[in-house]
């Protein structure tokens, strides 16, 4: 567990360079939006999100049978993850902000429509 990152972590990384290289300039991590998403656009009110499948509960009604020692605690860990991914998703909304949620093995196969994607979200939100 001691090796696990809330920050700076591969994926992150992945994505962060394939936009920096498309010259996008963004904030990581900023602890003044609430929820500190991995990558801000403040200008354009864009959260984005990059969410390790386990950690956050990626098809959880069928992968938490899978989860054979410790279950109480990872159950309780990964369902507390999700709600919290909920509320942060609902603060921001309320707040006027365009949320972008990436799973890992999205980011890691298909990082150019990850960018794309987060291209078109900025050209749509210039005046």
């Amino acid at each position: 567990m001691r090796a696990i990152k809330s920050k700076g972590t591969k994926i992150e990384e992945l994505l962060g360079k394939a936009m920096w290289a498309k010259g996008y300039r963004y904030r990581k991590n900023n602890k003044n939006v609430f929820g500190k998403p991995d990558f801000t656009f403040k200008k354009y009110k864009i959260a984005i999100f990059c969410d390790s499948e386990f950690f956050h509960g990626k098809d959880w009604e069928v992968q938490k049978h899978r989860i054979k020692t410790n279950t109480e605690f990872w159950h309780k860990k990964i369902e507390g993850n999700i709600k919290r991914d909920q509320l942060v998703n609902e603060t921001l909304l309320k707040d006027g902000w365009k949320i972008v949620r990436f799973w890992g093995e999205e980011i890691k196969k298909n990082r150019d429509r990850c960018v794309l994607e987060i291209e078109q979200l900025i050209k749509g939100s210039q005046p």
